[in-house]
């Protein structure tokens, strides 16, 4: 295993110290809770927002605490969800008296222990909303689908929401339309190697790639042989307009996402055949975000996420933010 680490069993704090020291002003680490706290929490009368999931997936959702985004994550262990104690720790220290939003991905750990969280906040008057994020389109039940790069889109938009003054019923609400106006497939060309595992969870052959990837390391729906970056483009634009149903003329942010290896030529080189192919079927791409985002580890491999997008979410998505991994405007 040729890894950067100490242990594995102490490679998900070693991270966070890290990120820590790096951005000192714009978050602070409570290493005591394991959570990544935005540095100026809690900012009263402002709606806070927070999310959360496994380690293995940076910089979701560690990299986006800071202005204009999250207010807190949590992160669990390497493909595993935190637990109820580090979502309240997380929640209390961001309360600034105008309620909290949890940004939740639909995998069955996460939607338990924040909801177990969230009741327990209840019986102290906190106000907490929380926000599903299924923006799959690998599953074809709706009620099962993954929360996959759509999750980035929704914690941006809802965060510039907040930091805009919208109350916690508005900031819930921009999160639900851009959820129902979101949708991901990916395509892996190879798997991931977990710290605590030292060898990959699958063998994938040099001519083949995975459809339906998720972010936990597990392999996709269908194996095919290895197409051309223009071949891939078409399929992972066909995959996603299918579901979406935009209109002739809609207009589009579109998220090229790296799987943690994918080098950036490759993603770029995927972006040019992906607007070209949005262009062809009379689709407006009129944002573009390309990088590793919402990865798994060091697995090879790609993402397209859609958001049909109005003039509001348009401002809100040029709002500036300031994260580790995310900044502009300021």
């Amino acid at each position: 295993m040729r890894k950067f680490i100490n242990d594995p069993a102490t490679f998900v704090t070693d991270y966070l110290r890290g990120l820590a020291a790096a951005h000192p002003g714009i978050i602070r680490y409570d290493e005591e809770n394991r959570i990544v706290v935005r540095s100026d929490a809690p900012v009263k009368g402002k709606v806070a927002v927070m999310s959360g999931g496994g380690s293995g997936c940076e910089p979701l959702h560690t990299g986006f605490v800071g202005p204009g985004m999250l207010d807190a994550a949590c992160p669990g262990q390497i493909y595993t969800s935190p637990v109820p104690n580090q979502i309240m720790a997380a929640t209390r220290a961001i309360d600034g008296g105008a309620g909290v939003l949890q940004v939740i991905k639909n995998f069955s750990g996460e939607v338990m222990n924040f909801g177990m969280a969230e009741e327990i906040l209840a019986l102290e008057d906190m106000h907490v909303e929380s926000a599903l994020v299924n923006d799959d389109v690998a599953t074809k039940d709706s009620a099962g689908r993954r929360g996959l790069g759509g999750t980035l889109l929704v914690e941006k938009l809802a965060g510039a929401a907040a930091e805009r003054s919208y109350d916690v019923a508005a900031v819930k609400q921009i999160a639900e339309r851009v959820n129902a106006r979101v949708r991901s497939f990916g395509v892996g060309l190879s798997s991931c190697t977990p710290p605590d595992r030292g060898r990959p969870i699958y063998d994938m052959p040099a001519d083949e790639m995975d459809l339906g990837i998720g972010i936990s390391g597990e392999p996709g729906r269908e194996r095919v042989p290895l197409r051309s970056a223009r071949d891939v483009a078409g399929l992972l634009v066909d995959e996603v307009t299918r579901d979406l149903g935009p209109a002739r003329g809609a207009r589009l942010l579109v998220l090229v996402n790296g799987m943690g290896s994918t080098p950036g030529s490759e993603l770029y080189l995927l972006h040019g055949e992906i607007a070209n192919a949005l262009r062809s079927r009379g689709f407006n791409p009129c944002r573009a975000m390309v990088g590793s985002y919402v990865t798994a580890l060091d697995q090879f491999g790609a993402a397209l996420t859609l958001l049909e997008v109005d003039d509001e979410l348009i401002e809100l998505w040029d709002a500036p933010v300031h994260t580790a991994a995310l900044r502009w405007g300021m």
